[in-house]
């Protein structure tokens, strides 16, 4: 009895210690954006970014919620089509950063806390090294969790 008790308080703290806020974000469709790619990678992307911005949830302090809605987004690069596999992203490091317009609302219960609207973009994204995987949208996620610290949350340890 006393080990279950025991077992019971050490669950109890731990998801306390793993209770964080929530990112809900919200997206057009992928082809009313600039840039998000064509056809099943633009909603691919869409995903993939989704994703990523709700996992920056778990920064935010407990009972918190950030609302996001992408306004506008451009990929770093351009893409160019190819005839029999996916088209290929180039990125030159010219005028093709990626960048982002977020309209976006942080709430505790029912009371806002902050809210804007912004365009975030990285014209340096070939100076920084890259995340060391084949992460196709590396570029676009670097850039928003520099937003997402200087804005929200203390960088991760």
């Amino acid at each position: 009895m006393r080990i279950a008790a025991i077992a019971l308080a050490l669950l109890a703290g731990g998801a306390a210690a793993q209770a964080a806020g929530v990112v809900e974000v919200g997206f057009k469709p992928a082809d009313q954006y600039v840039d998000a790619g064509r056809g099943i990678d633009g909603q691919r992307t869409l995903e993939q970014l989704g994703a990523y911005f709700k996992s920056l949830g778990a920064r935010l302090p407990d009972g918190r919620t950030l609302k996001i809605d992408v306004q506008e987004l451009d990929l770093a690069g351009e893409q160019r089509p190819m005839r029999r596999t996916d088209d290929l992203r180039v990125m030159r490091g010219g005028a093709d950063w990626p960048a982002m317009t977020l309209r976006w609302t942080l709430s505790e219960g029912e009371r806002t806390l902050q809210s804007g609207e912004e365009r975030i973009s990285d014209m340096n994204y070939l100076m920084h090294s890259m995340r060391g995987d084949n992460d196709p949208l590396t570029y676009e996620k670097r850039m928003i969790e520099q937003w997402f610290e200087q804005r929200f949350a203390p960088p991760k340890p």
